[in-house]
């Protein structure tokens, strides 16, 4: 009898069913619209820290390069023969980029602390290259001409010397700069390669701990014309590449990577790091294992992905504040006007009804059995109200990554504290001991708006929640109907 009622009613009444129906399907359907763009700021935000960090690190520890003008610097330094008559030459200048060195054994001390699962170092350098040749000149004598200084040679003052000039000769050169990056090969889960993803070759193995090997990245293999089996040379030793990488965020952390043992080598910094990359146990001990780590390794700046999350400015730093505070109070404000009205019209059917919920009355229906009827309706129209809020939210998240609208995410270093703790902290253009620029890192991130299982179930409880309220409203009207009132309307 319930069902049979109220399949009649709702048949019966589709015009009013439906636009109850409509309001909570707007608002549930902002409602995954706006988590579903949420869930891509989150995303998109995560590939631009993952690109500094690599996949599975927490946090990295650093320390600042000394202040402008302190400490010891030397400047370049290039050797070259004079004598090599049109050969070419190249010279190498590798030197740490962006901060102070770190002993190796502070990666093990790093990695024993408290809910510290695993720790790696890693060495950033950048090698400055001086390419060219020197092309002696050819000294050419001047003809003597009688009586122009009385001597064999012409000159005039009578010495005996040769008079003459030097022609042609000189010298060509060019610099190149790129970034070198040495790799821990016995722990590759954590560190800036993680973020890149093999395309040609392999990665390195714990035993090319010690080869001459090294991956480049695949827009600087492109540049260069470098593939699978080419050779780069760095201050005279030659390295094989064996794998090319391609950074999943579109900028990689560094143009060539390198086992860290020869990286340490080149650049005369034996067991010394710049970055110790940290994994902790347990993703909600991070802020803690900050602290601790600060506590016990004095000097060192601990960066965790918080911290950098602080720093992303740009068009993805003003979207991810509009959908995280804007949007969500705009949802929430239209799901709650949704509920008012679905409510409000459920009252207001019931009002209308009131001749034949007061008959049903007067045939034996008891109160509880007219407003159960009342809600089971009201329930139906919130159900099919989530159905068609489900479909809205699913189109708007789907004309969202349809149009991938293209967002700029800009992720700065403090000069203050050293580096944001990614390798390329330091800049691109520091010779000297220390580079201390304040480094910024710019990348374009496609916005997308992936909708989850959890979206969908809060969409099911929100359609169930607002016809339960349009149902308690109607509900609570109709169990105030008295029999009588059904004699009053009848004309």
């Amino acid at each position: 009898m319930f069902f049979t009622y109220l399949r009649r009613e709702l048949r019966r009444r589709r015009k009013a069913a439906l636009v109850v129906a409509l309001g909570l399907a707007l608002g549930i359907g902002l409602v995954i619209t706006v988590d579903s763009v949420s869930s891509g700021m989150d995303q998109a935000q995560g590939k631009v820290l993952k690109s500094l960090y690599g996949l599975g690190t927490d946090m990295t520890v650093t320390k600042a390069a000394p202040a402008a003008g302190t400490g010891s610097t030397t400047r370049p330094k290039f050797d070259f023969d004079a004598n090599s008559n049109g050969k070419s030459q190249s010279s190498d200048r590798v030197t740490v980029q962006g901060f102070q060195t770190l002993s190796s054994s502070v990666v093990g001390t790093v990695g024993k602390q408290k809910n510290v699962a695993s720790a790696v170092g890693g060495l950033n350098l950048q090698v400055l290259k001086i390419n060219g040749t020197f092309t002696p000149g050819q000294f050419q004598q001047r003809q003597s001409t009688s009586g122009a200084g009385g001597g064999p040679g012409g000159g005039s003052g009578g010495s005996g010397a040769p008079q003459g000039e030097v022609k042609g000769g000189g010298a060509q050169f060019d610099a190149n700069s790129y970034t070198l990056y040495g790799v821990d090969v016995s722990n590759l889960s954590l560190g800036p390669l993680t973020s890149s993803k093999i395309t040609s070759g392999t990665t390195f193995t714990a035993a090319d701990a010690d080869a001459k090997v090294m991956v480049a990245d695949s827009a600087y293999a492109k540049q260069n014309k470098l593939k699978v089996g080419s050779t780069v040379t760095v201050k005279g030793t030659k390295y094989k590449v064996i794998g090319i990488a391609t950074a999943d965020s579109g900028d990689a952390a560094a143009n060539l990577y390198l086992p860290l043992k020869q990286a340490q080598t080149l650049s005369s910094s034996a067991n010394k790091v710049t970055t110790v990359y940290v994994k902790a146990a347990d993703s909600k001990q991070i802020s803690g294992v900050k602290s601790e780590i600060q506590k016990n390794i004095s000097g060192t700046t601990v960066t965790t992905s918080a911290d950098l999350a602080s720093t992303v400015s740009g068009s993805l730093s003003t979207a991810s504040s509009l959908a995280t505070n804007v949007g969500k109070w705009l949802s929430i404000a239209v799901l709650i006007a949704a509920f008012l009205v679905a409510g409000l019209l459920t009252s207001s059917a019931v009002s209308r009804r009131v001749r034949e919920f007061g008959t049903l009355k007067a045939l034996g229906w008891k109160s509880g059995r007219v407003t159960r009827q009342v809600m089971g309706e009201a329930l139906v129209n919130g159900l099919i109200g989530g159905v068609l809020g489900i479909a809205l939210g699913l189109a708007g998240a789907f004309a969202v990554t349809e149009i991938s609208p293209s967002l700029t995410a800009q992720l700065g270093s403090s000069a203050s504290s050293g580096g944001t703790g990614g390798p390329g902290g330091g800049g691109p253009g520091g010779f000297g001991g220390g580079a201390r620029q304040a480094a910024s890192k710019t990348l374009d991130v496609a916005l997308s708006a992936p909708v989850s299982a959890g979206t969908i179930v809060l969409a099911v409880g929100l359609a169930i929640g607002g016809g339960l309220i349009a149902g308690a409203f109607g509900g609570w009207r109709a169990s105030r109907l008295r029999p009588a009132d059904a004699l009053r309307r009848v004309e």
